[in-house]
């Protein structure tokens, strides 16, 4: 996983309560475990003007112009912009998945569902957390100022506006030593290594014959 400390990046806005993860990844595209591969199809049904297939070229498909990331002011954000309740329905560990592989690397929403959130952190997306008329006021902000960026510090727990004014937000300590290290799960269980390897020697001895 990639370490996250801070990043300045451009801002999408999907202006849209209760997201749910079929709306950010179909659930015709969950035939893969790879964390790969899923950028194409994120958020398919509103981005395409037809229904997509597992292994269609989606560069060929028609696109719904209306549809905020098909417009070229858009391009290349790392930093969405959404409602209450995103990540709603069921608990598809794809959608983090999905929104990392497009470029996505903060949400910015007033509340999200546990597991979706949980599955964020875990996968090395930033969910943050921000009172409604926080949210309203960067809404009216990005759609009045094309290239809108917004630079997001997590050691200093604070997402910074164009004007300079900064946003406090809340984050448990764990997960944010988890972003700013990189580290996963099989990241936090790889830092004891030596430890494991030790154990694993020792029953060899102690107990050859689960080994034989």
């Amino acid at each position: 996983m990639d370490k996250f400390v801070r990043l300045e990046g451009l801002v999408a806005p999907l202006d849209r309560d209760n997201v749910d993860t079929d709306a950010i990844i179909p659930k015709q595209f969950l035939k893969s475990i790879k964390r790969s591969g899923f950028g194409p199809n994120l958020f398919d049904e509103m981005r395409y003007m037809d229904v997509g297939q597992p292994g269609e070229d989606s560069s060929r498909r028609p696109r719904n112009p209306n549809f905020m990331l098909n417009q070229a002011r858009y391009q290349g954000a790392q930093i969405l912009l959404a409602r209450k309740n995103f990540g709603c329905g069921s608990s598809r560990e794809h959608a983090p998945w999905a929104l990392l592989d497009f470029g996505f690397k903060v949400i910015l929403a007033e509340s999200y569902a546990d597991i979706f959130f949980n599955n964020c952190f875990k996968n090395g997306v930033l969910p943050i957390v921000l009172p409604a008329a926080e949210l309203a006021a960067l809404f009216a902000q990005v759609e009045g100022m094309p290239g809108y960026k917004l630079t997001v510090d997590l050691k200093q727990q604070v997402v910074i506006r164009p004007d300079g004014k900064a946003l406090p937000f809340a984050v448990d300590a764990f997960r944010k030593e988890c972003l700013i290290n990189g580290w996963d799960d099989i990241g936090l269980t790889l830092r004891h290594a030596d430890m494991i390897r030790t154990f694993e020697d020792r029953r060899r001895v102690e107990q050859p014959w689960l080994f034989a």
